[in-house]
């Protein structure tokens, strides 16, 4: 029987960010994206919406301490002057990191904003790409619906990882204790799995049907992901001013 869909509150968002249990928790997420294989799985879908010139612009929303956009960065070495706004409610990201994805040609712009609020400011223009990692599963399904209203307004490209939910998926969140990842880490990761998504959830909540062209499904053996590509002809955008 499939797991019916549940929203509730993650540890790690309650949290103060020096807590020694969220350092170590945003530890144990690094290696839980790689075992979800979820930057390989962005840098595959960028590589495909942006085949021949990179895009100018990439936003990603709930980025955290930025960790794991500098893994996308890496699996696209090829990849240069791209503007990266990183966008958490808590400004996480380290000099440290901003200076990996620098070196790599990511000029990084940070956002301390919640991501809602951010969306319905006015920009000059929209980022050709905005990135949304382990983050919509934190809403439920009406905020979900107007979100995604939002994301359809601001960008040409939306590309999502988030978990699966499935009785596999569930599975491996209990046996995270298995590869040292905290407490913080072991509830959030079941809590997660609840809220995730199966099927064509996501794509049955994107309202501008004709002018997008969508994706969604399975994607190894935990995550889900949801590719949304506006069917315009890509050209030059200015890059925004995001606001502060």
């Amino acid at each position: 029987m499939p797991l019916v869909r549940t929203i509730e509150p993650e540890w790690l968002d309650d949290l103060p960010a020096s807590d020694a249990r969220a350092v170590r928790s945003r530890r144990d997420l690094k290696r839980i994206n790689a075992l979800m294989m979820n930057g390989a799985l962005v840098a595959r879908e960028l590589g495909r919406a942006f085949p021949g010139q990179p895009p100018r612009v990439v936003a990603e929303i709930g980025a955290g301490d930025g960790q794991f956009m500098l893994q996308v960065a890496r699996k696209l070495p090829h990849w240069r002057a791209i503007d990266v706004v990183l966008l958490d409610q808590q400004p996480l990201v380290s000099p440290a990191t901003r200076e990996k994805l620098a070196a790599g040609g990511w000029q990084t712009q940070l956002v301390a904003a919640d991501a809602c609020a951010w969306l319905t400011q006015p920009a000059a223009a929209v980022p050709d790409v905005i990135v949304a990692n382990l983050f919509l599963h934190h809403f439920d399904t009406a905020e979900l619906s107007a979100l995604l209203r939002q994301l359809a307004q601001r960008t040409r490209v939306l590309i999502a990882c988030e978990p699966r939910r499935s009785h596999g998926a569930l599975l491996g969140s209990h046996l995270l204790g298995l590869i040292g990842c905290n407490d913080v880490t072991r509830h959030d990761a079941v809590v997660s799995v609840r809220a995730g998504f199966r099927n064509q959830e996501l794509s049955g909540l994107w309202q501008e049907r004709t002018a997008w062209t969508l994706q969604e499904g399975a994607y190894g053996l935990f995550s889900h992901y949801f590719v949304a590509t506006r069917r315009v002809n890509r050209g030059t955008v200015a890059v925004p001013e995001f606001a502060q």
